[in-house]
């Protein structure tokens, strides 16, 4: 099974749940990460932000350099050495997306230039009571390849991405990395206002 080859909606899905074939959705918890291959004034290399039921309540920049909250219940919530732990994880994953980037430039035979890696994924509490699990990674806006909890594979977009597809499950920790992680994150049961 393959995706079809379409401008990515990473964004658009996340907050537009009704789209989707599942129950509705009481809450939702979704990080995006974004790199960018040439950075500029307001452009940072690499972005994070995390979303509860729509609504920014975390974010890393390069630029900034530490992960910070952007709502007051998780400034309140944070126990102490919360923003030094999740400013290296975004440092960590800074270096993963320049180094994804220079691979898919590769991999796409392009030359210098600007490219981007989008990257959503979260859950959503349904209505009924199940979790709904993904992760979307796009390249320059397009699908590249997602990975759907319920299957528990990759689906992928193009032949670059069935490389990613073989390489990740030659290696053989990925999905199941990405499935427990999809397992086990849940929206916080708090009220956002």
């Amino acid at each position: 099974q393959a995706l079809t080859r379409f401008p990515l909606s990473l964004i658009h899905d996340a907050l537009n749940p009704s789209k989707s074939l599942c129950p509705p959705v009481l809450h939702s918890l979704h990080y995006l990460h974004v790199a960018v291959s040439e950075p500029s004034l307001g452009i940072p290399q690499f972005m994070e932000m995390g979303f509860v039921d729509g609504i920014p309540f975390v974010r890393y920049d390069s630029e900034r350099g530490r992960a910070e909250p952007l709502t007051q219940w998780m400034k309140d919530g944070a126990e102490l050495g919360y923003w030094d732990g999740q400013t290296q994880i975004g440092e960590r994953t800074q270096h993963r997306f320049a180094r994804s980037l220079e691979i898919l430039r590769d991999r796409y035979n392009q030359s210098r230039g600007l490219y981007t890696i989008q990257r959503l994924y979260g859950c959503d509490l349904l209505s009924d009571g199940n979790i709904c699990g993904s992760s979307r990674d796009g390249y320059n806006g397009w699908d590249f390849i997602s990975f759907e909890l319920g299957s528990g594979r990759f689906v992928v977009a193009d032949g670059a991405a069935e490389i990613t597809r073989r390489c990740w499950e030659h290696e053989g920790i990925v999905a199941e990395v990405v499935m427990n992680y999809l397992k086990h994150i849940k929206p916080p049961d708090v009220h956002v206002s």
